[in-house]
This record gives structure tokens, C-alpha cells and sequence, in this order.
């Protein structure tokens, strides 16, 4: 069989691509090695952890917040097995709409694992070991990316275990150690945390979400103080071991002292590294970088022509939005088109609650490249529609060129702060002023009044409701 186009991987970044190349008109096949389609984000990823993140967030308003807002309940308890069984479902739903949008755009899925026999001939293998070969003009790599441990430290997926399998709990940890305090771990220690768990963070760097304003982290670590986690900075951990129903770990403080850890759970969670086992890429004569992920050019091509990579297994954030906007950006270039991405415009989002969003530069990236900045911020502690949610932790804060105005990064910690940030990726794709934002009529009462507010702030500190 011959095609225009062959994409390897049918996560956020695969299946995306696939539609696009199919809407411009191109003889498309999808091949995904897995049973289901959607990748790491719709199966194990992004999507059953939201469903996870919803429903134990429920769970915690009703042993927690329902009493004040007058709704008296009994002998409330947590039905893991049914919690897990709607997350199975949420997915299932989801996956099945991609299989439906393949059958639309008429994509050829073609399950099995793929690998280049050379540049334009792709080897499907299937569980049973039989083996299929298709020609194509062009390919698309999306593969993604696996979860990495530390060397000290041996995942047994039963004891120390990964996003994955923290996913499928049989049972909610009485005590649950998290190594690393990144977006992962913070997730789905909350998860677990408002089920009942007992959470210890376990983090080498000196704070929460290391990646994002630092002011945020410190904020999340707040909340998540409330929800009763415990967290060490600056240690390292050098080693894990599992008897029975115990995990230990065991760390190096920062003055370098040992300590140990104990819980009936641990959940490595320190990062994701792309994954192209099994691609032959050496075949076509692809290359990879000294980080282990595929080299490619401005237009997301590889060194060998017509052969393309996109998502997790390129340079950038390890996000499923920005994999999808790889995937139609490399359709339409395929296309002749002139597309453009803009990287510091992809939003990060950390899905605890409060969420966690920030889009453009921080506070700390401003001050190294020496950027003469102003800033606002307001508390939703201020917020009417805050305080009528009782949700009223955390902050808009809105970084601003001290000379033109123009907004150069927003973070916000709060309620709904994951739809929120939109507002703040597209004022800044319009490159618009905090004073543009500010002169903007927001609904009242709503959350983002408070991004009104700090851009308010930042402009002649002019904030009306502080």
C-alpha cells in the first residue's frame, strides 16, 4: 500500500496530525501500537488523571466544604473501585471519538508496532508477530514519551510505581511518598491526598513546579500544605527498597545527612524521556540529539527529508497541546502552507486545585535576561465570585514591559486557572498592553475579573477592588 503520508503514534500529536494531512487531501495512515488509540495523554495521561482529579476533588467538598454551604450528608465514604471504573469510562468515550474521526477523515489505522526499513518503507508489526510492509512519501514520528526513573531506584509498578499504574489503584495508600514536585506528582499526590492518604513530597530543587514562576510554586505549596502534604526540598534520593506493604527510601538531605522514608506507596514521578525504541531510525538515517530526542529543523523536519517529528520525542514542553499544534503545523507545511507556532505562547497548566496556569516569560527569566518589567497582581482572596465558591487561594499576576506595556507573562494560581489562561495567551498573541486587558469590560461576578485586576495593577498600580 502506498501513502502520501504515514504517522508513527496516535497520541494528541499523531491523531492530529493524521486529521490535518487527511483534510488537505493527503492518502493518510495512522499506526499505533497499542489496542487503543489516543497515546499516553487519552489513555494513561492527561484524560484519566483529570477524571481522577474531578472526582476525588467532589469527594473532598463533600467531607470538607458542604457542611458551610448547607448541605448535610452521612456515612460518606470512597468507592475507589467505582471512582476508577468512571475514569475507565471517560476514557473509553474519548478514545472511541478518535476512532470515529479516523473512520471520518477516511485514515487507514493500522495497528502494530512501527519501524523504518528505509526512508520511504515503514514495517508494521502486530502482536502476533506478523508483519506488514507500506510505502510512503512522507512520515510523521509522534511517539511520544515513557516516565524515567533514578538509577537508585527499580519501579516494581506494584509498590513504586508510575503515573500509570497510580491510575489503577486498588486501594487509596494510608501513606504515599511522591519523588519528584513537578506537574505529575503534584496531580496525582492530590488525588490521593484528598481520598485520605498521607503525602510526602520528596523533591531535589528547592521548590514546587521548578519549571514555572517561582511565585506559583510557593503558593501551590501552600494549598497543598492545607490538603496535608509534607514536602523536603534539596534532597536526593539515593536508593528504594520494598518489603511486604513497605516501601523506604532513602535520601540525602542538603547538608548531605541520611534520612529515611517510609510508606505502603511510592510514586516516581521525576520526569518523561522520548521514546523511539523500536523505530529504526537508524535505518532511515535519522538522527538524534545529545539529549536523546529527534533533531529537527525550524519546519520540525529531521535530517533526512520528507521524515518529520513532533511532540514529545522534540525539543520544547512535553504537552499535548503543543504536540498538537506540531501535528497541524507539519500538515500544513507538507501542504506548501506558511504556518507558524509561537513556543512561548504554550500555556502550562498544573490541574490540582487551585489550578495552576502561566503562559510567557516568568519573573526569573525577566530579571536574567536583564528585561526592564512591571508588575501587577491581584489575590482572588479579593474576588466576589471567589469567596461565593469558598475558592479563594491564590493570585493573577501579570508581568508587563516597564516601557511599552506590552504583557510578557501571566501566572495565575486559582480557581478555574486552566480556562482562564486563554484570556492571557490570546492578548498576548495580539501582543496587547495590560492597559488593553484592563480597559476590557469582564463579567461580574466572574474569576477573570481578577485578571482584569492585575493587569490594573500593573498599570499605575490602578487595582479598583484592593
Amino acid at each position: 500500500m502506498n501513502y502520501d503520508v504515514v504517522v508513527i503514534g496516535s497520541g494528541p500529536g499523531g491523531y492530529v496530525a493524521a486529521i490535518r494531512c487527511a483534510q488537505l487531501g493527503m492518502k493518510t495512515a495512522l499506526i499505533e501500537k497499542y489496542p487503543t488509540l489516543g497515546g499516553t495523554c487519552l489513555n494513561v495521561g492527561c484524560i484519566p488523571s483529570k477524571a481522577l482529579l474531578d472526582s476525588s476533588e467532589h469527594y473532598h467538598n463533600a467531607a470538607h466544604t458542604f457542611a458551610t454551604h448547607g448541605i448535610e450528608l452521612k456515612d460518606l465514604k470512597v468507592n475507589l473501585k467505582q471512582m476508577i471504573l468512571r475514569k475507565s469510562e471517560v476514557v473509553k468515550q474519548t478514545c472511541d471519538g478518535i476512532n470515529f474521526l479516523m473512520k471520518k477523515n477516511k485514515i487507514d489505522v493500522l495497528q502494530g508496532i512501527g519501524s523504518f526499513v528505509d526512508k520511504n518503507t515503514i514495517a508494521v508489526t502486530n502482536d502476533k508477530g506478523e508483519v506488514k510492509e507500506i510505502k510512503t512519501t512522507k512520515t510523521i514520528i509522534a511517539t511520544g514519551s515513557k516516565p524515567v526513573s533514578l538509577p537508585t531506584v527499580k519501579i516494581d509498578k506494584t509498590r513504586i510505581i508510575t503515573s500509570t499504574e497510580a491510575l489503577n489503584m486498588t486501594e487509596v495508600p494510608k501513606e504515599l511518598i511522591v519523588i519528584g514536585g513537578g506537574v505529575i506528582g503534584m496531580e496525582l499526590g492530590s488525588v490521593y491526598a484528598r481520598l485520605g492518604a498521607k503525602v510526602k513530597v520528596i523533591e531535589y530543587l528547592d521548590g514546587l513546579i521548578p519549571t514555572m514562576d517561582k511565585a506559583l510554586g510557593k503558593e501551590l505549596q501552600k494549598s497543598l500544605t492545607k490538603l496535608g502534604f509534607e514536602f523536603y526540598f534539596n534532597h536526593k534520593v539515593t536508593g528504594a527498597t520494598v518489603k511486604g506493604k513497605t516501601v523506604t527510601i532513602t535520601a540525602d538531605d542538603k547538608e548531605g545527612k541520611k534520612v529515611e522514608f517510609t510508606a505502603d506507596y511510592c510514586l516516581m514521578s521525576i520526569g518523561r524521556k522520548p521514546f523511539t525504541e523500536g523505530l529504526g531510525l537508524e535505518k532511515a538515517g535519522v538522527q538524534l540529539d545529545e539529549r536523546g530526542r529527534i533533531a529537527v529543523n525550524d519546519h520540525l523536519e529531521t535530517n533526512v527529508a520528507g521524515i518529520y517529528a513532533i511532540g514529545d520525542v522534540v525539543k520544547g514542553a512535553m504537552l499535548a497541546h503543543k504536540a498538537e499544534e506540531e501535528g497541524v503545523f507539519v500538515a500544513e507545511v507538507m501542504a506548501g502552507q506558511k504556518p507558524h507556532i509561537n513556543y512561548n505562547l504554550i500555556p502550562g497548566v498544573v490541574y490540582t486545585w487551585p489550578e495552576v496556569a502561566s503562559v510567557g516569560a516568568t519573573e526569573e527569566q525577566l530579571k536574567e535576561k536583564g528585561v526592564a518589567y512591571k508588575t501587577g497582581s491581584f489575590p482572588f482572596k479579593a474576588s466576589g465570585r471567589a469567596r461565593a465558591s469558598m475558592d479563594t487561594d491564590g493570585f493573577v499576576k501579570v508581568l508587563a514591559d516597564k516601557n511599552t506595556d506590552e504583557i510578557l507573562g501571566v501566572h495565575m494560581i486559582g480557581p478555574r486557572a486552566a480556562d482562564m489562561i486563554a484570556e492571557a495567551v490570546v492578548a498576548m498573541e495580539y501582543r496587547a498592553s495590560a492597559e488593553d486587558i484592563a480597559r476590557m469590560s469582564h463579567a461580574h461576578p466572574t474569576y477573570t475579573e481578577s485578571m482584569k485586576e492585575a493587569c490594573l495593577a500593573a498599570t499605575s498600580n490602578r487595582a479598583i477592588h484592593i
